[in-house]
């Protein structure tokens, strides 16, 4: 994805390092990020292999030395943790319309679509083609029960997919958000289980802490996430990323709605006429109830 995911860096080139070099690669992907910040030394105690093998492994990242890497693993960190506060201080106000050739200031609007029509290409372009199949599988799998999950704003986005699910196969449903409820829910997963979650930057804690539940269990986990990634992407079965550039201080999620729909439209396909029968049984029981 985007520039400054260096874990996601790192996954997509251990086919091109030496197997020393991947010994290395794992040692800093198993304590993602505090790992990068050893020294040398530690690092290289850690793999059992030299430390000029930790200086090839950063070069064959593109970087001239472990203190480059180190900087830019800071860097990251830094707009993982952004807050729509410390991006407007650190871009200043949006209220400069930005200017057309002609000198004239371009509707915002225009400026909007812009932004948002490069993300949205960007993001699809850019997905994972086995984790977007795998997670449809998962999701289209009606021996699976589905659970939901999302952060101060992805809960919308958390119960948008839960309510198409629902009207498509049986076992779905959204994390309650009540802390006993939520507890008995969480009690009980199984390797049955199948569990959503949407976690951005500032990422909730409790989003790595449920996704390591769920593998204990034996079930899978789906996240929804950032370029950055979240921490729960450690422990996901399928991640899901998504450019989130806007001209505001908060982060865009409508690269995220675009793969949503992306998804859905799979799960539609790959249910086939269940789908239907499931829509039609839905839309019967609406109308009995006067709700259509």
């Amino acid at each position: 994805m985007a520039a400054g995911s260096l874990a996601d860096d790192i996954r997509t080139k251990l086919g091109e390092l030496s197997p020393a070099e991947r010994k290395v690669a794992r040692v800093i992907l198993a304590g993602y990020p505090a790992s990068g910040f050893e020294t040398v030394a530690v690092i290289a105690e850690r793999a059992a292999v030299s430390a000029p093998t930790v200086l090839r492994f950063a070069a064959r990242l593109g970087y001239r030395g472990f203190p480059e890497f180190q900087a830019a693993l800071r860097a990251e960190l830094d707009e993982r943790n952004a807050s729509p506060l410390s991006l407007y201080e650190a871009t200043g106000r949006q209220d400069a319309a930005e200017p057309h050739e002609s000198g004239a200031a371009l509707p915002l609007a225009h400026q909007t679509s812009a932004v948002f029509t490069t993300a949205v290409a960007q993001t699809l372009a850019e997905i994972p083609e086995h984790d977007l199949a795998q997670a449809i599988s998962l999701l289209a799998d009606r021996k699976r029960h589905i659970t939901l999950a999302g952060g101060r704003f992805t809960h919308l986005f958390a119960q948008y997919l839960a309510m198409h699910l629902m009207q498509l196969r049986d076992e779905v449903r959204v994390l309650p958000d009540r802390a006993v409820e939520r507890t008995a829910h969480l009690v009980h997963l199984s390797r049955r289980d199948v569990v959503v979650l949407f976690d951005y930057r500032r990422y909730e804690d409790d989003k790595e802490a449920i996704a390591q539940m769920v593998r204990d269990a034996g079930g899978k986990v789906i996240v929804f996430t950032d370029a950055w990634l979240s921490p729960a992407t450690a422990h996901a079965d399928v991640v899901l990323p998504s450019h989130v550039t806007t001209l505001t201080p908060y982060d865009s999620l409508v690269p995220t709605l675009a793969v949503l729909e992306t998804v859905i439209a799979g799960v539609v396909q790959a249910l086939g006429e269940d789908a239907h029968h499931h829509l039609q049984q839905s839309e019967n029981t609406a109308r009995r109830i006067g709700l259509v």
